[in-house]
C-alpha cells in the first residue's frame, strides 16, 4: 500500500509516524519558569544525535491552545533542562505527568516525587529515575508546529549499581514509547551482536 502524506489528516501522518518509528526513547523533562516552578513532561520525539559535543534531541508540540507547550517555553526562556530517563517503577508517575497541568501547577506534586539538585544547572532532576542527563539549549528550531530542541549534555547522573568497568551500563531497562495513542515497551529481550569489519566479511567470502 502506497500512502500520500499529503492527502492525509494530520492525525493520520502522526498515528503512521509513531506506528512505524518504534520503538523511541522516552525524555521524561524537568524545567523551570521564571516563577520556580517545576515542569515534568514525557517526549517520546527524542534521542541522542552525537557524542563529541555530546547532544540530545527534543521535539515538542503545541498545547490545545496552539501554544508552545510549558517545556518549549521554559527551555527557550531560560536555556536549561533535564532529561530524566523512565524506568517500570516510574510509569505510573510519567504517565499522569502527560496530563495538561496548567503552568502555575508542577506535575511533581500531583506524582509525589521528589527532585535533586542538578550541578551544572538551576533545573532539578528527577530524584528516583536511575538515569538523569543535566542539559543547556544549543539551538532550536521551529519545524511547523513543533520545537526542536537541540540540548547538550553537560552532566550525567547515573545510579551506580548500573554501572561496570569503562563505563559499560549494565541492568539498564529503559520503557520505550511505541504506536500512538498509548502503547509502549520494556527494553529487557535483547541479543548482543558484535558488528563485523569489512575485512572479515571479505575472508568469510573468500573462503
Amino acid at each position: 500500500m502506497q500512502i500520500d502524506p499529503l492527502k492525509n489528516s494530520a492525525a493520520d501522518n502522526y498515528k503512521l509516524l509513531t506506528n512505524l518509528v518504534i520503538p523511541r526513547p522516552i525524555a521524561w523533562v524537568t524545567s523551570m519558569n521564571a516563577a520556580g516552578v517545576v515542569n515534568l513532561a514525557p517526549f517520546s520525539f527524542f534521542n541522542a544525535v552525537a557524542a563529541d559535543p555530546l547532544y540530545i534531541i527534543i521535539s515538542v508540540g503545541q498545547n490545545d491552545a496552539g501554544q508552545p507547550k510549558d517545556t518549549a517555553r521554559n527551555i527557550l526562556a531560560n536555556g536549561e533542562f533535564v532529561v530524566n530517563m523512565v524506568t517500570e517503577p516510574l510509569f505510573n508517575a510519567m504517565n499522569i505527568s502527560a496530563a495538561d497541568f496548567p503552568a502555575d501547577e508542577s506535575e511533581l506534586a500531583a506524582t509525589g516525587l521528589q527532585t535533586a539538585d542538578s550541578v551544572q544547572v538551576r533545573v532539578p532532576r528527577v530524584a528516583l529515575a536511575q538515569a538523569s542527563l543535566e542539559c543547556k539549549l544549543f539551538s532550536s528550531q521551529a519545524l511547523g508546529k513543533n520545537t526542536l530542541i537541540i540540548g547538550e549534555v553537560v552532566m550525567f547522573h547515573i545510579d551506580d549499581q548500573l554501572i561496570g568497568p569503562r563505563f559499560h551500563i549494565h541492568d539498564f531497562a529503559p520503557l520505550g514509547r511505541l504506536g500512538s495513542p498509548s502503547v509502549y515497551c520494556r527494553t529487557v529481550d535483547r541479543f548482543d551482536v558484535s558488528r563485523i569489519s569489512y575485512a572479515q566479511w571479505h575472508k568469510d567470502h573468500q573462503d
